[in-house]
């Protein structure tokens, strides 16, 4: 069975995956867990709606509008986490 490091690290390449090749990312390897995603310009708000396309389309689930949240979406870390919570 696979640890949570384990299926985090497998989200977050995915997420990463998708960031490069639907958005500008100079450098996808070091792009960061934590670096914000919004700060950095790589996704504006219309690219926001991109985002919980991808995650709803790629692993099964609803991004409720309550959870329309930073915190959830505005890093490749808190992307997977929310992933995870929501999976769970």
């Amino acid at each position: 069975m696979l640890s949570n490091k384990d299926i985090e690290d497998a989200y977050s390449e995915k997420i990463r995956g998708f960031l490069a090749s639907n958005f500008y990312v100079a450098d996808a390897e070091a792009l960061e867990d934590h670096t914000s995603l919004l700060d950095q310009g790589i996704v504006d708000s219309t690219g926001v709606l991109e985002v919980i396309g991808f995650i709803e389309e790629t692993f099964g689930i609803i991004v409720e509008d309550s959870e329309l949240l930073p915190e959830n979406l505005d890093s490749v870390h808190g992307i997977a986490q929310y992933v995870i919570r929501k999976k769970n």
